[in-house]
């Protein structure tokens, strides 16, 4: 399935994930996403939704990319996507990313949230209400405080939620913002994470 999206089906009908992990990112996050995708074993029990702050134009060369790395699909969110166990949709740049009923993907150009579009609080938010406690957070380095909402959202419905630490980090703001808020369950340097979501999705 490497290098070519393609849905499994039953009866014809997609099979949508059960299970979401749900990550944000933004300064010096391209690299890190990069080494989290390389550190996983291979395809996961669960969808990836990842909101990199990425400006239009740049995420689909960037998903192109982390394709091209991972032991799964990796592509750039589109319209009516279905978000499936073991594939990676990374938000449209200029768009934020809402996960709908049945794990359809939609994209809107509403208003900056926390001065950014994509946002990883409106993805994880909208995660959420679709997966309930079904959901693994996951903030990376980056500025601002963009995913603390998202973060404490996931946590008070019952997912977990990981953050980079301090050491690893090229920004500490967002993830920073999650742990001052309370909503972090565990803190891990970068090159952990994916083992740590690996497990937790054995769980």
């Amino acid at each position: 399935m490497k290098g070519k999206l393609k849905y499994k089906t039953e009866k014809g009908r997609i099979i949508p994930a059960s299970r979401v992990v749900a990550i944000g990112a933004s300064t010096g996050g391209p690299k890190a996403v990069e080494e989290l995708f390389r550190r996983f074993s291979g395809p996961l029990k669960a969808g990836i939704i990842l909101t990199q702050h990425m400006p239009a134009g740049f995420t689909r060369s960037f998903a192109e990319r982390l394709n091209l790395i991972s032991k799964f699909p990796v592509k750039e969110a589109e319209e009516g996507d279905v978000v499936q166990a073991g594939m990676a949709f990374i938000a449209h740049g200029g768009y934020h990313l809402e996960i709908k009923e049945r794990g359809i993907i939609h994209l809107n150009d509403g208003p900056l949230v926390e001065y950014v579009r994509p946002s990883a609080d409106v993805m994880m938010k909208s995660a959420v209400r679709v997966y309930g406690s079904n959901i693994i957070g996951v903030i990376l380095t980056g500025m601002g405080r963009d995913g603390a909402e998202g973060m404490d959202a996931i946590r008070k419905a019952g997912g977990k939620t990981i953050v980079q630490d301090e050491a690893t980090s090229t920004i500490y703001g967002m993830p920073k913002a999650v742990v001052e808020r309370g909503a972090a369950d565990i803190i891990l340097p970068l090159s952990e994470i994916a083992q740590k979501v690996e497990e937790l999705l054995r769980i």
